[in-house]
Order: structure tokens, then sequence, then C-alpha cells
């Protein structure tokens, strides 16, 4: 089977580049570097670190038995509350995703600056010229009242 380029598996697998990218950095997705630079991964190594159909690990919740029978309207309910809760479990662990990323962006471009303020300073610490003692001005003459009064 061919390797997916990380663009590639990131739309095989509806995540961002960057998420796989930290998973390839932290060890939990197996990758090759090649020489340009990318990243080669193999589709079964995807989908152990990422495994679609794999039920979501909820908590373990004790529920109370109710009085209800299963067949009546208000389990219907309870049904389609529950998907709208997943639903809305999985829209908020992918802007979890999101905040992430954009986290990461945003340290990645502070130190970036950062860096090229502190090499602008250095810079212009070697190219400004050093005070040297004759280009000091001397004392001030005093002022025409100063010299008339004293």
């Amino acid at each position: 089977m061919s390797l997916l380029t990380l663009s590639q598996a990131a739309k095989a697998i509806s995540k961002s580049k960057s998420t796989l990218n930290r998973a390839i950095k932290s060890g939990r997705l197996s990758a090759v570097r090649n020489e340009d630079g990318t990243f080669s991964i193999d589709p079964s190594e995807l989908a152990r670190a990422f495994p679609q159909n794999a039920p979501e690990r909820a908590p373990m919740v004790h529920h109370e038995p109710t009085l209800e029978r299963p067949g009546t309207e208000d389990s219907s309910k309870v049904a389609m509350l529950e998907q709208l809760l997943a639903r809305e479990r999985e829209a908020l662990a992918r802007e979890r995703e999101v905040s992430a990323d954009l986290k990461e962006d945003r340290d990645r471009w502070r130190a970036q600056a950062t860096g090229l303020l502190s090499d602008l300073r250095t810079a212009q610490e070697k190219t400004a010229p050093a005070a040297s003692p004759e280009a000091l001005p001397g004392p001030q003459s005093k002022g025409f009242w100063k010299r008339l009064f004293g």
C-alpha cells in the first residue's frame, strides 16, 4: 500500500495537519521523514493511532433505575437528547483541538518575533557609534540673569 503525505492523512481522518504533526512529535504516530522534510505515513499506522470506528470511551456513570417503560415518549426524548449531547461533545473536542492548534501557532510566532527583535537590537548595538568624551557636551555657560545676579 502506498504511503500518505501529512495532508492526505489529515484529510483521511478529518483532523488538522498540526494535530498529526503533534502526534508524530509525541511518538503517538509513527512516520518517516523524507529528504525534502515532509512526512510519509503508513495508512495502517494512521488507523492504529486514530481509529475511525472505535467507540469513544465515556466516563462510567451510574444511572438510577427509573420506573418508565422503554417504549414511552420520554425514552425517545432521552435518546434524542443523548444524541444531541454526543454531537455537542464532538464539536467541543474539535473546538479544543483548533484552540490548541492556534495557541501553538501563536507561541511559535511569538518566539519568532522575540528572536527577530533580539537580533535587531544586537545589530543596532554593533552599528551604533560609541559615545566619545569629546562628543559629550561640556558644562553650559550661565544665562544672562545668572551672570548678572549671581
